[in-house]
């Protein structure tokens, strides 16, 4: 009888702990309900919508443009035996080009925006949303009341919500998403090095044509500097060089249309026979033993369609779709056919067969807009890679960088100086060392490739998530996806010992970078949660908890959006005082494109008023950049003003009916506690009518929720609550900062032990602190160092 009652009363003792740990510290449901609405998208009128689609010609087609270059080239490099082959190529490219950038991307894929954002990570992003599917589990239900959070709910035995049960099942499905998502990625980063060699190299290439003694190096050394200066003009930002490049990507456009044209009437327009697909099939069919590896070639005539859909957020979707179907789709076809049909013709002039179709009287200016171009083509995939780095560091999976926003018309336009210079000694690296266009082309369509296969992939759950479509549409598409691109893969797969081992090697790199980055970020998250302290205790301690309260205002951050950070308990068991106002500030990222300025900040209090404790939620989608010109910690005051000035208007509702409740709960608590004394032999450490661990030493104080605590509480007034704050404001604001540092267990693996004490380590060293990201005075920063072994 008496264990009986030992294990009631313990059981009774743990509930009503727990309900009053969640009363005192509920999550922010009604603040933020009371944001919802405020935040309408930007609609772009008719003119403005024209004038974005001429932008982007700039900005997302240069590499898809300059792909005449080198493709036929990378499809024949030991020339041209039949014209039937030449046809055959033709007629191969011109229905990849309609399937894959046409049919795939521009009028599908790019539907799969979030708001407006593209790219792998968006993808991941709309997922994450429909489905728990995040490996960072620091979301809640006011997060989904925000204007630019939307998700579709689903039929308990639909399709959709057995796809969603699926993914959420178990932790390996969402690792391996993750993996699959930082897999496309990271060769789209290698894209961004690769495009500018391939491209500048062979623009560079067409000095040669009329000096053919002139020796590679030349060239080389010509296309290296056309780089320096290219990496060079990144930090004036995508909306200065869009306008730059736009007319003359127009001008280029219209170059090769009208070449090619000319090229057909002059040379065979027997090679409009390639429009047939039948002519497509007959390629396959001719067995030679060449004709799948020159898969590769034709895989690069859609280069920089990836690009096209990463670079998705500089623009709107229907601007993309306008320029692409009026005036890049048409010139491109006309380009290759007039190629074709000066290759039948020219059978020797494979190699530059560009350059040599291009009638003497115009070729030198040709060739400075060619040479131009290949620089606009390598901006296309510069400012993808950029949107990918700041989605990837949002959503914890890149060490923290710089990121400019060049634009203030245009939030999504940003310069990422570390990556900038980065990808500019690697790309410097690939040309000097290779000095090959049809190496570099083998490299290039590799990575292509496996991006767009990636993408394949994650508009399967995109299509029955979010856009609840009718499985056979799926399966519809993704036939037909994988038809075109797993030949177009192996076929690059077979070309790895010839330079298309770069983008693997350099996806790889980036690869450990970001998974060893998200998994100490994981654990670091875990740790907080798993050591965190409750509010319960923490209101234990009395006002003062248990320490001297000196003037000023102490932000304490945490990634926490409830309850109290190890961090702090470590500070006060330490420290013998802590400031009179206490504010716990958590920073996270969501799924969302952006969070509106309006609806950012989440104030809460903490406690009874004579605390003065409060919890501010700050949050941030990845499209989202703090600013230098940011105050931070005036953002956070000023929230903190207008909250307590709110809470006035709600005087009457806070104290007769929230506080009475909590009153009551606390002397349920306080009797539940007592039978535990007297049943289990003071098994807790009592703090008036709270318990806590007794391994924290800290001086017990009276509990607030009792007596004249309460009395004090009740008759104290806003007014004065806002005349405190703002003597505590004028005696100073300190920001604690908790700096963990994460080193692997003894008995870790000899991988575990590099990835975290070595690789980790030396990413944190390279890394922008959160006191540079928000813009914190260094006189006023106090970081609390911890370790914690994982």
């Amino acid at each position: 009888m008496l264990m009986a009652s030992m294990l009631d009363s313990e059981t009774t003792n743990r509930g009503s702990m727990w309900e009053l740990d969640q009363n005192l510290d509920q999550p922010m449901d009604e603040e933020a309900s009371q944001l919802k609405n405020m935040y309408r998208e930007k609609k772009f009128s008719s003119i403005l919508l024209l004038r974005l689609a001429f932008q982007s010609l700039g900005v997302v087609f240069g590499d898809l443009g300059t792909s005449p270059l080198y493709v036929f080239y990378n499809i024949f490099p030991h020339g041209v035996d039949e014209d039937e082959d030449v046809i055959g190529a033709l007629s191969l490219i011109i229905y990849t080009l309609t399937l894959i950038p046409l049919m795939k991307y521009v009028f599908v894929v790019l539907r799969a925006n979030d708001n407006g954002q593209g790219g792998t990570f968006a993808l991941y992003s709309l997922l994450c949303r429909h489905a728990k599917v995040s490996t960072i589990p620091n979301q809640h239900k006011t997060d989904e009341e925000l204007t630019t959070y939307s998700r579709q709910t689903y039929e308990e035995n639909s399709l959709a919500a057995k796809v969603k049960k699926w993914l959420e099942g178990h932790a390996y499905k969402k690792n391996c998403l993750l993996i699959l998502v930082l897999i496309g990625t990271c060769t789209a980063i290698g894209d961004g090095i690769l495009t500018p060699a391939i491209s500048v190299l062979s623009a560079a290439g067409g000095i040669r044509v009329q000096n053919q003694n002139m020796s590679t190096d030349v060239v080389v050394i010509v296309a290296v500097f056309i780089l320096i200066g290219l990496f060079c003009l990144q930090h004036y930002g995508t909306d200065k060089v869009g306008w730059l490049f736009a007319p003359l990507v127009l001008l280029w456009f219209i170059l090769i249309g009208s070449v090619g044209l000319v090229n057909i009437h002059k040379y065979n327009s027997s090679v409009l026979r390639a429009y047939n697909p039948v002519y497509t099939f007959r390629y396959f069919k001719r067995g030679k033993s060449e004709i799948w590896t020159s898969l590769g070639g034709v895989m690069l005539s859609i280069t920089g369609t990836e690009a096209l859909y990463a670079d998705l957020c500089h623009f709107p979707v229907l601007a993309i779709q306008i320029a692409f179907t009026l005036v890049v789709f048409p010139c491109l076809l006309l380009a290759y056919t007039g190629q074709a049909a000066y290759i039948i013709d020219h059978k020797d002039h494979v190699v530059d067969a560009f350059y040599r179709s291009i009638p003497e009287a115009i070729y030198w200016p040709a060739f400075i807009i060619a040479t131009l171009a290949a620089v606009v083509a390598s901006q296309a995939t510069i400012s993808a890679t950029y949107s990918i780095i700041k989605q990837a560091l949002a959503l914890g999976c890149f060490p923290r960088v710089n990121v400019v926003h060049t634009s203030k018309k245009f939030l999504g336009q940003i310069y990422i100086p570390d990556i900038n210079w980065v990808l500019m000694i690697l790309c410097i690296a690939v040309t000097a060392g290779f000095k090959n266009q049809s190496q570099i082309g083998n490299a290039y369509g590799t990575a292509v490739v496996i991006v767009m296969l990636v993408t394949t992939f994650l508009m399967v759950p995109v299509m029955l998530l979010v856009w609840k479509s009718h499985w056979i549409l799926v399966v519809i598409f993704l036939v037909l996806s994988l038809t075109v691109e797993l030949p177009y893969f192996t076929a690059c797969i077979n070309k790895v010992d010839q330079g298309g081992w770069v983008p693997l090697v350099i996806a790889i790199t980036f690869f450990v970078i970001m998974y060893v980055w998200h998994f100490c970020t994981v654990k670091r998250y875990e740790f907080e949660m798993h050591s965190k302290v409750s509010m319960a205790w923490i209101l234990g301690l009395g006002p003062s908890l248990g320490l001297v309260r000196v003037p000023g205002i102490g932000f304490v951050y945490t990634e926490l959006a409830s309850g109290v950070p190890h961090i702090f308990s470590h500070f006060i068991t330490n420290l013998p005082a802590i400031h009179s106002v206490v504010v716990f500030v958590c920073v996270k990222y969501l799924p969302v494109y952006t969070v509106p300025a309006e609806e950012r900040f989440i104030m809460k209090r903490i406690g009874p008023k004579n605390y003065h404790m409060f919890r501010c939620v700050a949050r941030y989608g990845y499209k989202d950049i703090h600013k230098k010109d940011d105050n931070f910690e005036k953002m956070l005051l000023d929230r903190l003003l207008i909250f307590v000035r709110l809470e006035s208007m709600m005087d009457g509702y806070s104290d007769s009916e929230d506080f009475t409740m909590m009153e009551q709960k606390a002397e349920r608590s306080t009797r539940s506690l007592q039978l535990t004394e007297k049943a289990g032999g003071n098994t807790m450490s009592s703090i008036g009518d709270l318990s806590y661990s007794s391994q924290d030493s800290i001086v017990p104080a009276k509990s607030p929720l009792t007596g004249n605590s309460l009395t004090r509480y009740s008759s104290q007034t806003f007014g004065d609550e806002l005349e405190f704050l703002n003597w505590c404001k004028d005696a100073g604001v300190v920001h604690i900062l908790g700096n963990t540092v994460v080193q692997a267990r003894r008995d870790s693996g000899i991988v575990k032990k590099v990835a975290v004490n070595y690789v980790y380590a030396f990413l944190r060293k390279l890394c922008r602190e959160n006191s540079v990201i928000f813009n914190v005075p260094h006189e006023s920063l106090l970081n609390v160092g911890q370790i914690y072994y994982i």
